[in-house]
């Protein structure tokens, strides 16, 4: 089948690479003139034969809706818009209605694999109507991993963005535990070898993962981390994980700790440490640094 495929960078390239690979003709624009095969979104509508499916992949907020918008206007009535970007899922049901208001379909899909999805296949997750997943199954086919596992239709539109929210949320965690268990390792006089420590873990071990060979991978390269800061940002899913926990009073222990932490790695010195130094020098006269 035919796709319109909007943005292509990191992922979308990628994703661009793998439908071609199974078949489908793909008709990408990019805002970079060396990567995009039409110049404009008009182009790429005309490109396609109805009823058309358009996926955007950009950045989440103003791009996304801009270019939704832009679409909106482009596109006809029994045409399909998916999002795959990191929407946030309040965001989707008000492009939805926007969007049925005209014919116009919608689904939001959350997509995980990063540059690693062209080679293995990409997590998808997606929120809609049965009747608009059966119409892009053939590019969830080609996208997915060959097997069982990599796909769901998770619910109404919304729950595809919400799936993949959590799953983010629960990256952060596992992410985290990885880390403070390497720095233990590192501070132990115990241990020697804590890159092959982590690399015996990679088979027969139950912490056995993908993030765990993608660690192993980085320690391959700089087996001390110097090469890099102790500085990591936050994309926004974990933020919105831990605003939903509060909402429905769910304890996400783990995954707010893990959110904090990143917050804790972009201060050079940290305001709240310098309270507590004051604090314990006041009461129990112990040493402080200056």
């Amino acid at each position: 089948m035919q796709l319109g495929l909007i943005g292509l960078g990191r992922m979308g390239g990628n994703m661009a690479d793998r439908i071609r690979a199974a078949g489908h003709e793909v008709v990408g624009f990019d805002h970079h003139p060396d990567k995009r095969d039409v110049s404009s979104l008009a182009e790429l509508v005309e490109k396609l034969a109805a009823p058309r499916v358009v996926w955007t992949m950009v950045p989440a907020g103003d791009i996304t809706e801009s270019t939704i918008d832009q679409l909106s206007e482009l596109l006809a009535e029994g045409d399909l818009i998916i999002d795959g970007g990191n929407s946030k899922f309040t965001d989707d049901r008000p492009r939805s209605e926007r969007l049925a208001a005209k014919g116009i379909g919608y689904l939001d899909c959350g997509v995980s694999g990063g540059v690693w999805g062209s080679q293995n296949g990409y997590a998808l997750m997606v929120g809609g109507t049965e009747a608009d997943v059966a119409k892009a199954m053939p590019i969830f086919e080609a996208l997915k991993p060959a097997g069982e596992f990599g796909f769901v239709h998770a619910g109404p539109v919304g729950a595809g963005h919400y799936t993949k929210m959590v799953h983010n949320g629960i990256e952060y965690g596992m992410m985290q535990a990885f880390a403070e268990g390497w720095e233990l390792l590192e501070a132990s006089e115990y241990v020697d070898n804590v890159p092959g420590a982590f690399k015996s873990w990679r088979e027969g071990s139950v912490v056995k993962s993908w993030l765990l060979d993608l660690f192993d991978r980085a320690l391959d390269g700089d087996p001390e981390l110097g090469k890099l800061k102790g500085y990591a940002e936050d994309t926004g899913e974990g933020r919105w994980t831990v605003d939903e926990a509060v909402r429905l009073a769910v304890p996400l222990h783990v995954i707010a700790a893990s959110l904090f932490t990143r917050f804790e790695s972009r201060q050079p010195d940290s305001p709240a440490m310098k309270a507590v130094a004051a604090l314990r020098q006041q009461f129990g006269g112990h040493a402080v640094v200056s």
